[in-house]
């Protein structure tokens, strides 16, 4: 006997504004399921400070602890929960999930371009704002300014509801546009991406060496370097002993922004199975997290170089989950933030949502952006580059521009 669809994930929320939203899942099993699940409340734009997890490899049950804003669309999520949970049936047996990497098609990518009559401060933020509540993902954007300060963007995005080929769809995400823009929005129109318009949004794919090599290092910068690195420790231990199946995985640190789906999608690009964990971020701002584990065989991580490099790789992606600069390109400044991308094709979402809203609290202008994806050090990196107005009367300095970005991106403003 199985369970009634409606009951695989159910959401209970807060009584009390300030308490804990509860979501449980209960569902068949696959590897990297707590990563997908995370990624989804996290794209949600909600925080976890409370969770447990466990299986049996076949069938499993977990439950988050949740805080976020009163305007969470808890329908809307639990759809999308429901959504990367395997398929099943309430009848005889399970049946198993569809490999993510087989017989999955790629969604399509459509142009979204409108002209605005003048510019201001926040324009690009408040746009990528409405998209993201439109679950339209943006693959790339392009921004240019004309000599009579005219703005064209064009974003390519792909839409979560598979509906951007519909009049009607269209029609909701340009009315939706008008509202934020207002009078500045002159025109605006969606049409599928061919792979000629694509190809010709590419824009540059060189990135300097010397920022290859600084913000892309695998390996842990010496001292106190700038980057995402946590003011606190990072304790991470392995221990064979407490269980006779399983490996003890414990890990102390600093909480921040989709630190639980940092950790999760680490294991799942590793194919490791969590069969029991719990974790709890306290209100000092640290996290505690036990993760019983083991490989895909189904037998403990006992061989001591798979220990240190797992323990190494989550270390480094504790520390540094994205990485940020500000540099200098030609007379301009540029900043440049890279987003790692999970070995099923995904990057972090709200990443970009973030950049924007930080340089929008700065009071920044931003002449061109560039999203692009990279392989650098046989990993793929999406990487954001948004050149600055440099007539900003009063240009920051770039160390607290890039501060403010990171302490954005971690959730720590």
């Amino acid at each position: 006997m199985g369970i009634l669809y409606e009951d695989v994930v159910v959401i209970s929320q807060a009584e009390k504004p300030g308490e804990a939203t509860v979501i449980t899942v209960n569902c068949p099993d696959k590897t990297g399921l707590g990563c997908d699940l995370c990624r989804i409340i996290l794209l949600f734009g909600l925080s976890i400070s409370r969770g447990d997890v466990s299986t049996d490899g076949k069938w499993c049950y977990l439950v988050f602890w949740v805080v976020g804003e009163p305007t969470t669309r808890w329908s809307l999520l639990k759809k999308r929960l429901l959504e990367v949970c395997p398929s099943h049936f309430s009848t005889s047996r399970i049946y198993y999930y569809r490999p993510e990497n087989q017989q999955r098609k790629p969604s399509d990518v459509f142009l979204l371009k409108f002209w605005c009559s003048q510019d201001r401060k926040g324009l690009l933020h408040d746009v990528t704002e409405v998209l993201c509540e439109l679950e339209l993902t943006i693959k790339r954007v392009k921004v240019s300014t004309t000599p009579d300060g005219r703005i064209m963007d064009l974003f390519f995005v792909t839409d979560t509801r598979e509906l951007l080929h519909t009049r009607a769809r269209k029609e909701e995400t340009i009315h939706r546009l008008k509202d934020v823009l207002g009078n500045t929005l002159m025109s605006g129109e969606i049409e599928l991406a061919g792979p000629e318009i694509t190809a010709c949004s590419q824009g540059s794919s060189f990135l300097p060496s010397a920022i290859t090599e600084d913000m892309f290092s695998l390996e842990l910068p010496a001292g106190h370097p700038n980057g995402f690195l946590a003011s606190s420790p990072i304790t991470i231990t392995v221990d064979n002993t407490l269980s006779p199946s399983h490996t003890l995985l414990q890990i102390l640190c600093q909480d921040h922004k989709g630190l639980i789906y940092d950790i999760m999608r680490t294991l799942k690009d590793y194919n490791i199975q969590v069969s029991y964990g719990r974790f709890f971020a306290n209100p000092k701002g640290n996290c505690e997290v036990d993760l019983f584990i083991m490989q895909a065989d189904g037998k403990k991580i006992v061989d001591p170089n798979k220990q240190d490099a797992l323990c190494s790789r989550l270390r480094m992606e504790l520390l540094r989950p994205l990485r940020v600069a500000v540099v200098s390109r030609g007379p301009d400044t540029e900043l440049l933030v890279a987003n790692p991308v999970e070995l099923s094709g995904r990057g972090r979402p709200l990443v970009f949502h973030d950049i924007t809203l930080a340089l929008k609290i700065l009071n920044i202008s931003i002449f061109s952006v560039e999203i692009g994806r990279h392989m650098i050090h046989d990993r793929e990196w999406e990487v954001y580059r948004i050149l600055h107005d440099e007539a900003d009367s009063n240009p920051l300095p770039r160390n607290k521009i890039q501060e403010w970005v990171r302490n954005i991106l971690m959730g720590w403003e």
